[in-house]
């Protein structure tokens, strides 16, 4: 084989590898030992059953959150361009958010920088799925069953309650939190990737104008 071919070909894989979808930013939650009181408080958030959407009885706020649903459901078209998954996705974020006390559209940011909305994405260091969960998570305060990681409502479970926890431990600070969850504690790039997905492609700040007299129509138009 000629030097010529050779390097045509080398440069021809390394723009493949290059055009392969991957995470912006790499990274991995690092064990750290966990109190009994606190494994055993993560494990029971990790196995409380879950209904399949949040119920939202006052009228006012299930218009509000159909309207939600469908201008969140028109950006995400070009990542899922199922209808359906989509909106399932939507519901189930919605849900776990609130559980857990975390910003929708910050979470919608930390996916993107994440995964890219790739369900079976895989970092370097082994993270899984949307929310790139560790896998020694399943093993600290799971069923020890890391596949599951790669199911949407398992893998959004897991991240919204470990972010939670890190929260916690670091009294409330989304910059340490968000450092803590990539591995990267007290460094600015990952927070800061997080940070400006959340506040240039989910920043959602709804008016009364915002909410359709259908709210139907919330879903059709984004269908």
């Amino acid at each position: 084989m000629s030097i010529t071919v050779a390097r045509r070909r080398i440069l021809i894989s390394a723009a493949a590898l290059a055009a392969l979808p991957r995470a912006a930013f790499a990274g991995a939650q690092i064990y750290e030992p966990l109190a009994d009181a606190v494994r055993n408080a993560l494990a029971a958030q990790i196995a409380e059953a879950r209904p399949p959407e949040r119920r939202i009885d006052d009228p006012n706020q299930r218009v509000a959150h159909l309207g939600w649903l469908g201008e969140m459901s028109e950006r995400l078209k070009t990542k899922i361009p199922e209808f359906n998954l989509r909106v399932e996705f939507l519901k189930t974020l919605d849900y776990e958010c609130v559980r857990a006390g975390l910003d929708r559209q910050m979470v919608l940011g930390l996916i993107q920088v994440e995964s890219n909305f790739r369900k079976y994405a895989i970092s370097v260091a082994g993270a899984r799925g949307l929310m790139q969960v560790m896998p020694f998570w399943t093993k600290v305060i799971g069923d020890g069953e890391p596949r599951r990681l790669f199911d949407m409502r398992t893998n959004l479970r897991y991240g919204t309650v470990i972010l939670r926890h890190y929260l916690d431990i670091e009294q409330g600070d989304l910059f340490m939190a968000l450092g803590r969850y990539n591995g990267s504690r007290g460094r600015r790039e990952y927070p800061d990737a997080v940070h400006a997905a959340w506040k240039s492609r989910w920043h959602y700040a709804p008016s009364p104008l915002d909410i359709p007299a259908d709210p139907a129509s919330a879903l059709r138009r984004a269908s």
